[in-house]
């Protein structure tokens, strides 16, 4: 290429975490809190650490403040979830596994639930590589742009599909309607809403029928 943009500088400030529930390792040298499958926050030791009296989980933790992967044996490639790109996609992904898992837990805990409305066990959900964790729209300047699709966690992997001014118009596009959607907008809800409200799920890791 004629020339290539080094993105990083990425720094975990969760000094209010003990030491026990954070990374040693990671982007800006570790201190990412730790989670498990289903987003709960675990020990280093792999235990759940916010377990209530009943072995529930309490604390989850999404977004930008986490690992952002859960190690196994193995290369990165083979863990149950491979390194996560910190953008805004894989975070709302994880919002909403996390919030249908502490309703779970509350359906439990306080009103003993033991299934949902069509008789199947209440389980925790688990977290998996989202799909749209794999898409980037790059700003290079007020006109310019360049949005990769097709992504995932395996090297050189994604196709450059939009560049330039369309692509620069693409992430106004883009911008502009998110945050209608985060101030409660009509047209940012139409856009956005079932990006991450899918019923049914026919690729991408999730449930077959939604969380």
């Amino acid at each position: 290429p004629d020339k290539e943009y080094i993105c990083i500088g990425v720094k975990a400030s969760n000094y209010f975490m003990p030491t026990e529930t954070l990374s040693e390792k990671g982007p800006g040298g570790g201190g990412w809190i730790l989670m498990d499958m289903t987003l709960a926050v675990k020990t280093r030791e792999g235990k759940v650490w916010s377990k209530d009296e009943k072995g529930y989980p309490r604390i989850w933790a999404i977004g930008d403040c986490n690992y952002a992967c859960v190690e196994g044996p193995g290369k990165p490639d083979d863990w149950p979830i491979p390194p996560i790109p910190k953008i805004s996609y894989p975070g709302e992904e994880e919002a909403i596994i996390a919030m249908k898992n502490l309703e779970k837990v509350d359906k439990i805990v306080f009103h003993g639930q033991k299934t949902d409305k069509f008789g199947n066990p209440l389980e925790m959900a688990t977290m998996h590589w989202p799909w749209g964790a794999g898409m980037f729209a790059t700003s290079l300047g007020p006109h310019d742009a360049c949005f990769v699709a097709g992504a995932n966690w395996q090297k050189n992997s994604g196709l450059m599909c939009v560049w330039g001014a369309p692509c620069a118009v693409q992430k106004e596009i883009i911008e502009a309607s998110k945050v209608n959607e985060c101030a409660y907008g009509l047209v940012g809800r139409l856009i956005w809403h079932f990006v991450h409200h899918t019923p049914v799920h026919l690729f991408g890791g999730g449930p077959r029928w939604g969380y």
